[in-house]
């Protein structure tokens, strides 16, 4: 028997700035609000589907710094370059890293500045099971 990831946690300050930026950056839809927390998934799905959800948990001080887990999106309907630009029109930023410019992905950061990663490699939408 094995574990399966099922939720991610991000805390932060304003969770309903990240949950719409990353509904939107994702495709997911709000699934729960628990205490000013919001939990976020695919759509038609909800916990315990094939991807984990995220939970945006408020927190007065989120952790500052490099954090030590990250998330990697690739794009699933377009090129890596388009996809970058509807990242950045959706409020990502990016974020030098130490890159050298040769890299195949882009480091960015969310609108509270955790970092993530837009891989080049597009992948197979996942489609919810009814």
């Amino acid at each position: 028997m094995a574990c399966r990831i099922t939720e991610l946690v991000l805390d932060c300050r304003d969770p309903e700035l990240l949950a719409r930026f990353w509904c939107e950056v994702l495709g997911y839809v709000e699934l729960d609000r628990d205490d000013g927390d919001i939990e976020i998934g695919p759509p038609g799905v909800g916990f315990g589907g094939p991807q984990p959800t995220i939970i945006l948990s408020r927190s007065d001080e989120p952790r500052a710094g490099k954090l030590r887990l990250h998330i990697d999106v690739n794009p699933t309907d377009r090129e890596q370059d388009a996809e970058l630009e509807r990242l950045l029109a959706a409020g990502a930023r990016p974020v030098d890293v130490g890159q050298t410019g040769e890299e195949s992905w882009h480091v960015l950061a969310d609108p509270e500045g955790n970092e993530f990663c837009l891989l080049r490699r597009r992948v197979a939408e996942v489609r919810s099971v009814k």
